[in-house]
């Protein structure tokens, strides 16, 4: 989101996440949260994602952290549109809990999840690394920097300034951005680092901790497809090019902090019949292994 005095900032997110508690119609709990501009037709996909996992996150009050999240799409909702969420309380254990989070719209269900919850215990550690050769942030141009005076395909001015600085997140490529062409090779790997344009605000009913994890999931779907999108050379701005998020899957792993920069590496995993498939995962500047993102996707091209 751009100020009025021309600042970026991280409020788009925190506004995404910020729920009020509602009367549940359906199951235990409930809240409704807005979803946030963006240029397309639709809302943004991390904004479901998101907002289903603070609602489960507040429906836990023991002291358990999500784990894990596994979603389906099921409608597009609209933008500035309020969303309702209906959480289930299906387990309480000793050392698990799981929840279902169904968003409602005019009715309908929108998005589903199941979201499970651990108390954590001792046990060994482990995580994967990553490539030692990944530039640093400060040596890549920001989405801003790389869009300044670039255009074509269906790239708008309104587009445009949302890549640049109104998802919240500075985001900056190895290789290069897939908006307007595919920079660098045509592979089916890619690296995004990302950061918070400012410091996150606090969320009401979200710990600092819980409010990181909601940031995750909601940053997570803006790239995810993108190395299916650079392995098929096919640029956001490409004419015809239609995607939709289907269904979705992540796994913290270990808590830290989202201020700093964080390497999310990217993997194409398959394409075909007009789906795709793609994974991620979040890595501290340190190399410590945040979470995991598995999410397919429709990739229609007229």
């Amino acid at each position: 989101m751009t100020t009025t005095d021309g600042l970026v900032t991280s409020a788009v997110f925190t506004s995404a996440v910020t729920l009020t508690p509602a009367e549940p119609e359906h199951f235990d709990l409930a809240f409704t949260a807005t979803t946030q501009p963006c240029p397309w037709p639709k809302a943004y996909g991390g904004d479901l994602v998101a907002q289903a996992a603070a609602a489960a996150m507040r429906s836990v009050t023991d002291g358990k952290s999500l784990h894990s999240m596994h979603s389906y799409f099921l409608r597009p909702a609209d933008i500035g549109a309020t969303v309702r969420y209906e959480v289930e309380l299906l387990r309480d254990g000793r050392g698990y809990s799981t929840r279902q989070v169904r968003a409602f719209r005019n009715g309908k269900p929108v998005y589903v999840c199941l979201a499970n919850f651990a108390a954590g215990e001792p046990g060994g550690s482990f995580h994967a690394g990553f490539e030692d050769d990944v530039p640093a942030p400060e040596d890549l141009p920001s989405s801003a920097e790389y869009l300044a005076g670039r255009g074509g395909g269906t790239m708008t001015d309104a587009s445009k300034a949302y890549w640049s600085g109104g998802r919240s997140f500075d985001m900056r490529h190895v290789p290069g951005p897939v908006y307007l062409t595919v920079e660098g090779k045509q592979t089916p790997h890619q690296a995004v680092w990302l950061r918070p344009f400012d410091r996150l605000r606090p969320v009401d009913g979200l710990s600092d901790a819980q409010r990181d994890q909601a940031a995750l999931a909601y940053v997570c779907d803006y790239t995810i497809l993108e190395p299916v999108l650079r392995v098929l050379g096919l640029p956001w701005a490409r004419p015809g090019l239609v995607t939709a998020s289907l269904d979705h899957a992540m796994w913290f792993h270990r808590p830290g902090p989202v201020d700093d920069w964080l390497l999310y590496v990217q993997e194409a995993v398959a394409a075909d019949t007009g789906r795709g498939l793609g994974t991620g995962r979040f890595f501290t500047r340190d190399r410590r292994h945040l979470a995991t993102v598995a999410q397919e996707g429709m990739i229609r091209t007229a």
